[in-house]
């Protein structure tokens, strides 16, 4: 659980997620200014702190590191937002736990009326949307949506992959996955109900164009490394075999 700020909607989140199906909790404060940290140690959460704010991207790469280091062979990353629906993380770990896929996000896009019944913004859908399809096209993937921010990997991806020198910024995210598609690890998806409300992260219009500008550099990085051009830093090359 990458976590800022996140002591309104922590327990919600942690009850939502049904029993059984997780071995260990694992949540990186990233500097927060509220009571996260008390609340979830008082929950038996296993809880790192960062002494200053390192971003989203910088907060997941505690988070995979402290899950390596304590061998997990499924890592799920689940907001403590309350913003996707917890009770479906024993659907997120099953195609990894079966070998069907290495890499499952949960997609917030099943119908267009749902998405934004669920109070995302429309500005928000659109680039999703025109993001999603040149990803799709340029990747060779045909995927709901590559921005869910509920993902779920087998340990070795998390192994295969670069993630320390991905950007400590939200892009982070969009450079896992193309450098993921670029190593051949397979990518899946399922329907995934979210809410949009105050207490939810959310990046405002302005760092959401930055997020999309860079999401389209990180896709062309892979066209050019397709085309001969030497790659770059993200990429870790494709698996033996």
């Amino acid at each position: 659980m990458p976590a800022y700020n996140a002591s309104g909607t922590l327990r919600q989140t942690w009850n939502g997620i049904p029993a059984g199906y997780v071995d260990e909790f694992i949540l990186v404060d990233d500097a927060s200014r509220d009571n996260t940290v008390e609340l979830a140690r008082s929950l038996g959460i296993r809880v790192l702190e960062h002494a200053t704010n390192r971003g989203y991207g910088g907060n997941q790469k505690t988070c995979y590191r402290e899950a390596l280091e304590r061998g997990a062979d499924i890592v799920i990353m689940l907001h403590p937002d309350y913003q996707y629906d917890p009770r479906l993380v024993p659907m997120m770990i099953v195609p990894l736990e079966l070998g069907i896929l290495d890499v499952v996000l949960g997609s917030r896009v099943r119908t267009r009326r749902e998405c934004l019944a669920s109070g995302m913004p429309l500005y928000k859908y659109l680039g999703n949307r025109l993001l999603t399809l040149i990803e799709n096209i340029c990747l060779g993937q045909n995927m709901g949506e590559f921005h869910s921010g509920f993902r779920a990997y087998r340990r070795q991806v998390l192994e295969r992959l670069p993630f320390e020198r991905f950007s400590d910024d939200f892009v982070f995210d969009s450079q896992f996955l193309v450098s993921a598609v670029d190593a051949g690890f397979r990518l899946g998806e399922i329907p995934v109900p979210v809410r949009y409300m105050p207490e939810a992260s959310s990046i405002d219009f302005r760092r959401s164009v930055r997020y999309g500008f860079g999401t389209v550099t990180v896709v062309l990085q892979y066209l050019l490394k397709l085309v001969g051009f030497p790659p770059a830093k993200i990429f870790a090359g494709r698996r033996d075999g």
